[in-house]
């Protein structure tokens, strides 16, 4: 599968982080109703019908900024394995916050998400002025904290939302900057 130039914001060693395209809603709408997936995102499966999901996505990535801000992950050969969002973008602060799932599990524990992850913080600290990316992972979920720091995040708090705790981890730009990077394609 060939990703378009233009489609593409970064690039790690193993991952692609393009822009969402219309053919991706059906794997996006998989991935929302994935029971497994949901505990992960600590919310419930999502249960709309597809065409109403459809309706919804098709309206954001038209009519919102969200596809500056929520991507595709590829790996190397163009199979779409995930995504990687920011958001909560605070400009007086000069931060925002960072999502990712792998939706596909053969991808799991591979590195992959750590890859992802880097590309993206070095985006967004190339060309925004963000200081400060944070993300919020269940305390449970270890294999994501590991993939994080990897990726040159360390922990930072704890916060809670309903049932859930989740580890706030956190990489700051001088920080970052100081970070052995491996080297990109």
């Amino acid at each position: 599968m060939f990703t378009p130039k233009d489609d593409v914001v970064a690039r790690g060693r193993k991952t692609i982080i393009r822009r969402k395209r219309l053919s991706d809603l059906a794997q996006d709408y998989s991935w929302r109703t994935d029971e497994e997936l949901a505990q992960y995102d600590a919310a419930p499966p999502l249960r709309l019908p597809l065409q109403e999901f459809a309706r919804t996505w098709e309206s954001e990535m038209r009519f919102t900024d969200a596809p500056l801000r929520n991507m595709a992950i590829e790996e190397e050969t163009g199979q779409r394995i995930g995504n990687i969002m920011y958001y909560n973008v605070d400009r007086w602060r000069q931060e925002a916050e960072l999502g990712i799932s792998i939706g596909l599990r053969y991808y799991w524990g591979q590195g992959y998400g750590s890859d992802a992850v880097r590309a993206i913080v070095r985006y967004l600290f190339q060309t925004t002025q963000l200081q400060r990316i944070y993300l919020h992972t269940l305390n449970w979920n270890v294999r994501a904290q590991k993939a994080f720091q990897k990726a040159g995040f360390v922990p930072c708090g704890t916060s809670f939302r309903g049932p859930h705790t989740f580890i706030v981890m956190e990489t700051l730009r001088p920080h970052w900057a100081q970070l052995p990077h491996p080297r990109q394609r």
